[in-house]
This record gives C-alpha cells, structure tokens and sequence, in this order.
C-alpha cells in the first residue's frame, strides 16, 4: 500500500528546488553578463555605464543612454550593467528591496533618512568601506573590461568607481549622471571626470561644496531619445482614439506598487468639465485589474468621463504628448519627460524626499499644481479648464525647462568634449549642510 507524502513536505521540497533552481540562473545570468566579448569595432572606445535597480529611474536613464552611445561609429562595445546583479542576496535586498518597501510601508521614514543624510561628505567614506565588501566582481569585471569611458545613473557604482580611479586602479573618465532635479550628499563624489545635473541650481550647489564647474554640465536627465520628436496633438489623439476637444489625463499607475491612481479616478467623477483620462499601469496586472472594474463603474455613473486604462507601452512619449495634464508622482524620469513633452503636472502623494524636493522645482516655476487631499483634486483641475490661458502659459513653462536631447548632450560631451583633468575634491571643515 503506497503511503502519500504528506503535502506539506512536497510543498518544502518543491520551492527547494525552485529556489535552488532560480539561483542558478542568476549566477549564469551574472557570468554571462561579466564575459568580455570581442568588440564590432576593436578600435573604438569602450563604454560602461552603470546603474542600480533601486527604483526604476536610475536603469531607464541608462538605457537611454545605451541607446544614444549605440549610435556612434567612434563608439566601440557599450556595456549596460545593473551593479547590484553582481552583489550578494542580503546586500541586493538592502540596496533593492529595502527601498521599495519603504516606499511602499513607510514613505514617512524613508524621508526623514533622505533628509538626515543629507549631509555632504558626512557618511561616504562609511559608505564607501560598506559598497566595497560586497561589490567584489564588480570591481574585477570593471579592471577586466577597462572601459575609456565610464557613466554611472546611481552614486553605489559611482563611489566604488571614484575610489578605484583615486587609487590607481583603474585608468577611466568618470561621468556622474543624477536622476533627480536636486543632488543629494549621497552623490558626491571626491575624484570625477564630470557630473551631468538637471538644473542651474543643482551646478551652484555643487561648486558651492567644492567641486569646479568647469567639471559639471547642466544637461538635464537623460530620457528615451523618442521624446525630442514632438508629433501634433491633436493627430495623436485621433490616433489613439480620444476626442479632440476634451481634456486629456495621464495618470501613472505607479512603478513601485505604490499608486495613487484609485485616488485620482474617484475624485475625477467630481469634475465639473466632461473630460477623459489614460491611466498606465505598466506591468503591474493585478492593478489593471482592479483600475479597468473601478474605470467602468466610474464611467457608468458618469457618462461625461471616459477612461482607458492600459498595461505596459513603449510608446509614453506619445501619451505624454497627446495629454493635457499629467496626475500622479514627480520621479526624476517623469519630471524629466513630461518637461520635455511640454506637459503641465498635477503632484499627487510624492515620495518623501527626492519627489517632493523634485516638486519644490515644479511648483516654483509655475509647471505643477500639488494636491495635498484627493477631496480637492477635482476642484483644482477644474480651476485650470476654466483657465485655459493658465494651462497654456504651463505647457509653455514646461517646453521651455525641458531638454528631451539630454541623452545626446551628456554622449556628445563625452566624446567630443572631455574634461581637461580629473577633479580631485577636498571637503571643506565646515560644510553647509540642506535646510531642514
């Protein structure tokens, strides 16, 4: 008589393996991804750029620079690499997961972090000492490949970088792209080639601490290339659907599982205006879900608004485009194409720290509304429509800050105009620290 294994221990079993299994993987993954292949083109220069998957901004950034560099017959291999691929699980979490979780669980504390380490040159050389014990293939990978030209889109791979060039181990130019409007301490660098930043502020900020300007460009933050090709709007909408001659809403669904596009749509039932709306839920299927049930009882009790709510695209530059307004969280990368897409903001829920510092600039420059409660949304938008001249002078606020060729502006000066010399910054005794 066959006895049956008890359920519970096959269940153990099974997501043994699958665990088992999906570490291999990984570990080819990693191996596969720090080969050094034959380059196309042996007498080109070789290129390295380096991000971290904490939050999704820093890898976008570098892909669209990946593809800018991809395009240049003077360019040889270009190599996109996530640095945190080749850490240790625990570290991986700290750096990766630990964010997203406090974004998700405890935005409230994430920001008070940002802003107690925000301090310049308080904590790097700590930091500096923790990156290096888990960042060791890393380090070989990046001796072996020996790249001419080396563009970090998160300060983790800069430091390491910075520390290997100031030591004589690594002959490269060191580009520092921030993804943000503001530059946070945990950025800062003591040996570079160049920062690329996004604002003016952001480059006096910088010498202010000791670092040379001719050393740091105002670029913008690099996005898709895509975006510098601006398509009439009214075309696109036709296009796509949507009437001409009501407002158009994008909402983000939100890349971290944080979302406040539940929020957004049931306030939007208040307008006064017939409007309609696209929310982009990305990969998330389970929040489309729920969005696509909430959109048609929405729409059914509200026949002047109509909804549409879509999966992942790879076509947001034409949403943006073809959009009035944009509702929902200012990231770097948001901000950054939506500038670019002339698109005026409405801020909603911003993460503590860098999103709401990224507000601060938006607001002041008159490109963004910011919406403390969803009780009022539906009363600013409706301020706005019945101002359409204040709508406009936004968009044109908004075209007029935007660099949609910052991909391009940060490979062009990288290729044709390199910094004299590598700069090597000695903290001054007493720093200014943010105001609190």
């Amino acid at each position: 008589m066959d006895i049956p294994k008890p359920k519970s221990i096959e269940s153990s079993f099974a997501k043994g393996m699958t665990g088992l299994k999906n570490r291999f993987l990984r570990t080819r993954k990693v191996a596969d991804a720090l080969k050094i292949h034959p380059s196309p083109n042996p007498n080109g220069r070789k290129v390295l750029i380096l991000s971290a998957s904490a939050g999704t901004g820093h890898v976008r950034a570098a892909e669209a620079l990946e593809k800018v560099f991809r395009q240049q017959p003077d360019v040889g291999e270009v190599r996109n690499i996530d640095a945190l691929r080749f850490t240790n699980r625990l570290f991986r979490d700290f750096y990766s997961k630990l964010y997203i979780q406090l974004v998700q669980r405890a935005p409230t504390i994430l920001g008070i972090v940002y802003n107690s380490t925000d301090e310049p040159w308080k904590t790097d050389r700590m930091r500096l000492m923790l990156d290096r014990l888990n960042t060791g293939p890393l380090e070989r990978f990046i001796g072996r490949f020996k790249p001419d030209i080396t563009v970090c889109t998160h300060f983790l791979p800069a430091e390491i970088i910075s520390y290997l060039i100031s030591k004589g181990k690594l002959n490269a130019r060191l580009s520092i792209v921030v993804t943000d409007l503001d530059v946070h301490a945990m950025w800062l660098c003591r040996t570079f080639d160049r920062y690329f930043v996004a604002l003016e502020e952001s480059k006096v900020h910088l010498q202010v601490l000791g670092l040379p300007g001719d050393n740091i460009t105002v670029s913008g933050i690099p996005i898709d290339p895509a975006f510098g090709q601006l398509e009439n709007r009214d075309d696109l909408r036709r296009q796509a659907g949507f009437d001409t001659d009501r407002p158009l809403f994008l909402i983000s669904g939100g890349a971290l599982g944080v979302s406040p596009a539940a929020g957004v749509l049931d306030a939007l039932a208040r307008l006064r205006h017939p409007a309609q709306a696209v929310v982009i839920c990305g990969r998330n299927t389970e929040m489309q879900a729920g969005m696509e049930q909430q959109a048609r009882a929405i729409e059914a009790a509200h026949p002047g608004l109509t909804i549409r709510v879509l999966g992942y695209t790879d076509e947001m530059h034409k949403w943006m485009q073809m959009s009035d307004l944009f509702i929902g969280k200012p990231g770097g990368l948001t901000t950054a194409e939506s500038l670019a897409s002339g698109l005026p903001m409405v801020i909603v829920a911003p993460i503590p720290g860098q999103e709401e510092r990224n507000s601060d600039h938006l607001l002041e420059k008159g490109i963004a509304l910011k919406c403390n409660e969803f009780t009022t949304l539906a009363y600013k938008i409706d301020g706005l429509l019945d101002h359409p001249e204040q709508m406009a002078a936004m968009r044109e606020k908004a075209l007029a800050y935007g660099r949609p060729n910052a991909a391009a502006t940060i490979v062009d000066t990288l290729l044709n105009q390199p910094a004299d010399e590598a700069a090597q910054v000695e903290p001054l005794k007493a720093m200014p620290a943010a105001v609190p």
